[in-house]
């Protein structure tokens, strides 16, 4: 159940909430054999992958570099080490084609293996029906369940311009906001973003104060109308340099309908 009064920051404006409409395809890891259960599944571009720990010390590694998940994954807030717990871990591929995915206990990339026993699988991406092109269905707020509390709100304006106010926290847990305006190409669009410092809240609030200074880069890859991923990098000290999250639509703007 979604959070809303921890949300309302940020979600609290006119729009409509509109149903996830991906689905999740569930593989199994481990549990009495080393092996992944269904060791390759065929998705849409849009849906997600849930990998769930059934047994043994194991973790989950994509050869193209795109994840690494155990506890959470690396980057997103959690840990791709290998683990025995009863972890489980989502993934969000953003491109069509195939993913590899081994095992750094008991499988390794193509040209040798370790432990043993290859420990592989792949997920086959097929693209959508229809392409992903940014428009205006896109505007409206989005979020990471798993991190429920801040999210990014995106507007397109026309002439593939899309800009973006990341409502979140820096690591010593001050609230920042971070903007910034990016050019879409097709399902990717990438925003150089500034934080703004320096406001009192009013009737304290002085213009000549206000300051923007560059914070970094944002780049968003779409799956679907309903989810995409969201890449950064900041050269900020007070915030972590690089990570990444998966983002889901949280509301959409009335009037507006995806593909």
């Amino acid at each position: 159940m979604l959070n809303y009064r921890r949300l309302c920051g940020w979600s609290a404006l006119v729009f409509m909430a509109t149903p996830v409409q991906s689905a999740n395809v569930e593989v199994r890891v481990g549990g009495g054999q080393n092996v992944y259960v269904p060791a390759r599944v065929t998705i849409t571009l849009g849906d997600t992958v849930t990998f769930y720990n059934a047994g043994g010390l194991h973790n989950v590694v994509a050869e193209d570099g795109s994840f690494r998940c155990a506890n959470g994954c690396d980057r997103a807030g959690g840990s791709g080490t290998p683990s025995s717990a009863a972890w489980r871990a989502t993934v969000l591929p953003t491109e069509a084609g195939t993913i590899d995915y081994y095992c750094q206990v008991h499988g390794m990339p193509v040209g040798g293996y370790g432990g043993g026993v290859p420990m592989r699988g792949s997920i086959v991406v097929q693209p959508p029906d229809t392409p992903v092109v940014l428009d205006a269905a896109y505007s409206g707020n989005w979020y990471d369940p798993a991190q429920n509390g801040h999210g990014i709100q995106l507007e397109y304006l026309g002439n593939n311009v899309v800009t973006a106010f990341w409502f979140t926290f820096d690591n010593a847990g001050n609230q920042v906001w971070l903007n910034g305006a990016g050019t879409a190409d097709g399902h990717r669009v990438q925003i150089s973003t500034a934080r703004v410092i320096g406001g009192r809240f009013p009737p304290n609030f002085n213009p000549a104060l206000v300051q923007s200074t560059s914070w970094g880069t944002l780049t968003l890859t779409f799956a679907s109308c309903q989810s995409a991923r969201l890449d950064w990098t900041t050269t900020d000290p007070a915030f972590t340099p690089s990570g990444f999250m998966n983002l889901t639509r949280l509301t959409q703007v009335s009037g507006t309908s995806c593909p």
